[in-house]
């Protein structure tokens, strides 16, 4: 199976064309082939690449950024997702759009579920809600899968981050106050080749709208650096301990939400799919990076 994939190296393209294997072949469609926001170079890109499904894992994803710059952050998130939706709706191929827990304001004590109202807080969140629907509206062939709070071995990411403090850090403040899943990107590459697998065979509408795909298990960014110290003093590295602060201690530009918990139920009952808990992918992916 050909799959077009939009976006640069990032964590999610990088981890798809790791899972591909031989079952699916990994077209990437990056910056230097079209910008999102160019309709017509999409459409053009697209149809060139002749997929059988598109994935599209390109955005906008500076967050704090993105308050100064919600303009451009809508361009690429908003109109760009909808210009890939309108080349995929035109060449007949399956769209998997990916978005984020930052459509929702994060109020709600339990974990969001796909039929939530959203309200995003930050421009980031508005950019990539508006993504959603246009891509609903422009292509009604397309899956939209919410996730959250990606790691892995590639690109820039909180595993990283703090696995970089630990070589000079003893002690690391990280916020315990904000509450998600955390989802590794290889997980969730794995996950998204099997809904196109799927997707591309069956046109079922209970198959298509809005899904949220995150690994099982919650945590909060601190828990989560605890674990990532945990792996690293395994083998061998500095025991860098965590200091829990509050959101209110770490001002951002943009609003993070409080709670990030997204309910992945509707996924399992319609694609017989659930990702595995976050830890053992977590201690997976360290094992990588301090080998």
């Amino acid at each position: 199976m050909r799959i077009a994939v939009t976006g640069s190296m990032g964590q999610v393209a990088t981890s798809l064309i790791e899972q591909a294997g031989r079952a699916f072949e990994i077209v990437l469609l990056g910056r230097r082939v079209f910008l999102l926001e160019d309709r017509k170079a999409v459409l053009s890109g697209l149809r060139a690449a002749k997929p059988d499904v598109v994935i599209n894992a390109a955005a906008y994803t500076a967050v704090d950024q993105a308050e100064a710059e919600e303009s451009l952050a809508v361009a690429i998130n908003g109109e760009g997702a909808g210009n890939v939706a309108e080349a995929a709706a035109t060449i007949g191929a399956p769209l998997l759009h990916l978005s984020t827990d930052y459509v929702f304001d994060g109020a709600l004590d339990r974990p969001y579920r796909e039929d939530d109202p959203p309200g995003p807080d930050s421009a980031y969140g508005r950019s990539k809600l508006l993504g959603e629907r246009l891509v609903a509206e422009r292509c009604e062939n397309s899956v939209i899968l919410r996730t959250a709070w990606l790691f892995s071995p590639y690109g820039t990411n909180f595993v990283r981050a703090m696995l970089a403090l630990n070589e000079t850090r003893d002690e690391v403040p990280v916020v315990a106050d904000q509450r998600g899943n955390p989802t590794s990107a290889l997980d969730l590459a794995a996950g998204l080749l099997a809904v196109a697998a799927r997707a591309r065979e069956d046109a079922s509408p209970t198959l298509r709208g809005v899904f949220h795909m995150t690994n099982a298990g919650k945590a909060s960014w601190a828990d989560l650096a605890e674990a990532i110290f945990s792996e690293a003093a395994k083998r061998g590295r500095r025991a860098t301990r965590v200091r829990r602060i509050t959101t209110a201690d770490y001002p951002t530009a943009a609003r993070r939400p409080a709670n990030s918990r997204l309910d992945c139920g509707k996924l399992r009952r319609a694609y017989g799919l659930a990702l595995p808990d976050w830890r053992p992918s977590l201690a997976a992916c360290c094992a990588r990076l301090l080998a």
